[in-house]
This record gives structure tokens, C-alpha cells and sequence, in this order.
């Protein structure tokens, strides 16, 4: 059997991005954090973590941490129903995508990570690459546009997330006088969250245009909109999300009666436990 103490430290050393870090965390020196470590892996008969060129799991620590993160929630499952055991404090690693955290999520969850005692760990993934990240075992969950669920996990639909390509009426009469074509799109700049960012190909794409543009990269959903009310270009916006701003008649649309449409699903390992289970019940009951 595995010391979970080791597991702890090969979590802790992923979660913080180092030895030195984790050791604080842990309330460990970094040379017991790397003895750990090397004891795990002594006990596996391989290396867990790759430390160049950047600090990361090897496949079989991302096993081990995929492991550990639903070890986590069983035991505070466990802990519920034998209460002389004193009940931990979860701490849930979810990736998720920046325009949901800046839109529905918070609403959708907070009640229940209050009622439930619940830390959440949040790392902003784009929508079409969250999934890796729980493949990888970075995380216990992620909210992401893929439909297909990793081997041992879930996945639920959650809803739909419309976006515009928007911009300021200055811009538009600027850059988009002769229409929404081909010539305006090569020369308009485009505001991308990140180079992972598909939305903007997506949305020309099924729009008939799959040339090269210009573009801005911005890793921030309010820097988005802010970006686009200051007239630096038109960006892929959550219509929820720039309501305000529509109505006021500070953004409006390059390409009136377009739209992209992301569905969006709940990723989870089957056996997480009972706290996963009703995480998912409220997620669910917020999208309908």
C-alpha cells in the first residue's frame, strides 16, 4: 500500500509548481519534500515528476494524482458518516474556462461550496483544452466545450454559451463600411483570449473566411470587453456577458444575426465520491 503522505507531496509539489512552495504548504523542509518524492518513486520502480524544462508528472504521477485527488473526496464522504473521524477540509481542483468564471459560475456554485465547506482550486484552461489537463491528472474536473469523457469519467452537458463578434459602432463603421467580407476581416484586428483560443477561427470559419488577420491576445475576459469598448478591435463575447453594454448601444455586432454557439460539459471521474455527485446536481440545476 502507498503512503499517502507521499502521495500529499507529489500533489502538493504539482498543485504549488514546487519543492520549496510545497514545503511551505506542507509545513515540511524542501529536502523532506524531495526525500518524499524519492521514496514514492523508489516504491513505484519509476520517476513521477519530469523536472526540465518545465516541473511536471510523468505519466504514471499523473495516475498517482488523478489517485489522490479522489481519494481526497471519498475520505471526506467517509468522514460525513463517522463523525469521531474529523472531517477534512477538501480542497477541489477544477480547470474551467475564463468567460464562464466571469459569467455564470460563481452564481451556479457558490451556495453550495458554502453550505458544503468546500475550497475550490480554479485554473483558467480554454474551453477546448481543459480536458487535457484532467487527463494529465491536474485536475479532479473541468468544464470544457469536448462532448467525449475521459476513460474512467463522466461527462454531463451543461448548457450553451452564445457569443458575438463585437465591437463599437466606431469600429464598425471604421473597419466594417463595405460589410462583413473577406477584404475587411484580413486588415480588421480581432481581440484573442490566448494562443489556444479557437473561437475567432471557429466563428470566420463557419462564416466562409479562412484566411489569416490581425489580432491582439488579451488572457482576460473583462480585459476582453474592456479592450473592445476602448475601439482596439471586435472579439468572440458572450452575449450574458456584454448585455449591458449591447443595450447601451456600446458594442454592437460586426456581423448582425451571426453567432457562435459552444456547448459546454462536466467532466468528473465516476468514482469521486459523494460531494462530486451533488457539485454535479447544482451545476446541472443552475444550467436548466
Amino acid at each position: 500500500m502507498i503512503d499517502y503522505k507521499l502521495l500529499e507531496a507529489l500533489a502538493t509539489v504539482i498543485e504549488t509548481g514546487g519543492f520549496e512552495r510545497a514545503g511551505a504548504t506542507l509545513g515540511l523542509s524542501q529536502s523532506a519534500v524531495s526525500q518524499r518524492i524519492r521514496t514514492l518513486e523508489i516504491r513505484i520502480g519509476q520517476p513521477v515528476l519530469l523536472r526540465s524544462p518545465v516541473l511536471r508528472a510523468t505519466p504514471a504521477g499523473q495516475q498517482l494524482l488523478n489517485h489522490v485527488q479522489q481519494v481526497q473526496l471519498l475520505e471526506r464522504d467517509l468522514a460525513k458518516s463517522l463523525p469521531t473521524l474529523s472531517e477534512p477540509t477538501a480542497r477541489l481542483r477544477i480547470a474551467l474556462n475564463a468567460d464562464s468564471l466571469a459569467t455564470w459560475w460563481a452564481d451556479a456554485i457558490g451556495q453550495f461550496c458554502t453550505r458544503e465547506d468546500l475550497l475550490l482550486d480554479m485554473v483558467v484552461e480554454d474551453q477546448d483544452i481543459a480536458l487535457r489537463r484532467m487527463r494529465e491528472g491536474d485536475v479532479a474536473a473541468c468544464l470544457c466545450s469536448n462532448p467525449q469523457p475521459a476513460a474512467g469519467a463522466r461527462c454531463v452537458p451543461l448548457g450553451t454559451m452564445i457569443y458575438l463578434p463585437l465591437a463599437t459602432p466606431a469600429y464598425r463603421a471604421q473597419h466594417f463600411n463595405q460589410g462583413f467580407n473577406e477584404q475587411s476581416l484580413q486588415s480588421a484586428p480581432a481581440i484573442i483570449f490566448g494562443p489556444n483560443d479557437q473561437l475567432q477561427h471557429r466563428f470566420l470559419g463557419q462564416s466562409g473566411y479562412h484566411g489569416a488577420f490581425p489580432y491582439h491576445l488579451c488572457p482576460s475576459s473583462e480585459g476582453f470587453v474592456r479592450l473592445a469598448l476602448a475601439g482596439m478591435g471586435y472579439g468572440m463575447i458572450p452575449e450574458i456577458q456584454a448585455r449591458r453594454e449591447i443595450e447601451a448601444g456600446q458594442l454592437v455586432s460586426i456581423a448582425p444575426g451571426l453567432s457562435l454557439e459552444v456547448k459546454l460539459y462536466w467532466h468528473f471521474w465516476r468514482h469521486s465520491g459523494r460531494v462530486m455527485d451533488r457539485l454535479t446536481a447544482a451545476l446541472q440545476a443552475a444550467s436548466a
